[in-house]
């Protein structure tokens, strides 16, 4: 029963995480990184976000029934899982703002 549970929470929590990274809800930026800023932010930095990503959508779940209670349930879940989520899948590589390339967001209003 408990593994049921646990891989329901695990397909849960994967689903919101992909649901939000759509071209729609993206800001343009306007940044021209380097090569070793694109390196470092694909070898080090993503891994460590996505990493934090999974640990906030963890405590978000323990402490869920602790924040319902205080009222600010979507505010927990906008810094513990929605923020690092959007730094780690919704910003260009090694660009220092959340956002996607002007050409990005253009191309997909037209």
């Amino acid at each position: 029963m408990t593994r049921k549970i646990s891989r329901t929470l695990v397909a849960t929590v994967a689903a919101c995480l992909l649901a939000f990274s759509s071209l729609g809800h993206a800001r343009a930026v306007d940044e021209s990184p380097s090569a070793l800023a694109m390196t470092a932010d694909a070898v080090l930095l993503r891994p460590a976000l996505l990493a934090t990503t999974i640990v906030g959508g963890a405590v978000y779940l323990v402490s869920l029934p602790f924040s319902a209670l205080g009222g600010n349930a979507g505010e927990a879940g906008e810094v513990l899982v929605v923020g690092p989520a959007k730094a780690t899948f919704v910003r260009c590589l090694g660009c220092s703002r959340t956002g996607r390339k002007s050409e990005t967001v253009e191309q997909a209003a037209d």
